[in-house]
């Protein structure tokens, strides 16, 4: 875990394109809002895999969207509720449940289907949101962070010398 936040903090410092990094931080949220106990965050999470973004603000952005996503099921429950519940799609809904394997997504469990409407309409917000972060790491917060007395003193500690120095971008 501590190599993967060593490495998200080199991409941060380093040429690594903003928008990586905000696709990264995106796509974690979503997965992150979502039970991972369904078919349907297997197959994103691994989707994801394949696409070019910053893996460890990935996993990152999975685990801290794991933490909010109990404080937010309500919600979740009534989006996903609302949605299923549309007149329009119950022959949609039903014709899927037939399909083989496609139940395992349990995409008509209110609170999968709405925590991932909820991503979905959180994506993009949350793409700005992730490159205006990196514009302001790269620009303000590493250079404070670096100035600071206590990256000063980090520094002059053996083990963490190493870190603090891969944190900083020296």
């Amino acid at each position: 875990m501590i190599k993967s936040i060593v490495n998200l903090f080199k991409a941060l410092n380093a040429n690594v394109n903003p928008g990586e990094i905000a696709h990264a931080f995106s796509c974690g949220i979503l997965l992150g809002l979502m039970p991972k106990d369904n078919l349907l965050w297997w197959l994103l999470f691994v989707f994801i895999l394949f696409i070019r973004i910053n893996k460890p603000m990935y996993v990152i952005m999975i685990l801290i969207g794991a933490t909010f996503s109990p404080v937010m099921d309500a919600l979740f429950d009534t989006v996903g509720y609302s949605f299923l519940t549309i007149p329009a799609f119950s022959g949609l809904f039903g014709t899927l449940l037939e399909i083989p394997f496609v139940g395992f997504t349990k995409f008509n469990n209110s609170v999968v289907a709405g925590s991932f409407l909820c991503g979905i309409v959180l994506y993009v917000p949350l793409y700005f949101l992730g490159r205006l972060f990196v514009s302001l790491w790269r620009k303000h917060i590493a250079a404070a962070i670096r100035h600071s007395k206590l990256a000063k003193l980090i520094s002059n500690l053996p083990v963490l010398s190493k870190i603090a120095g891969m944190v900083g971008g020296e």
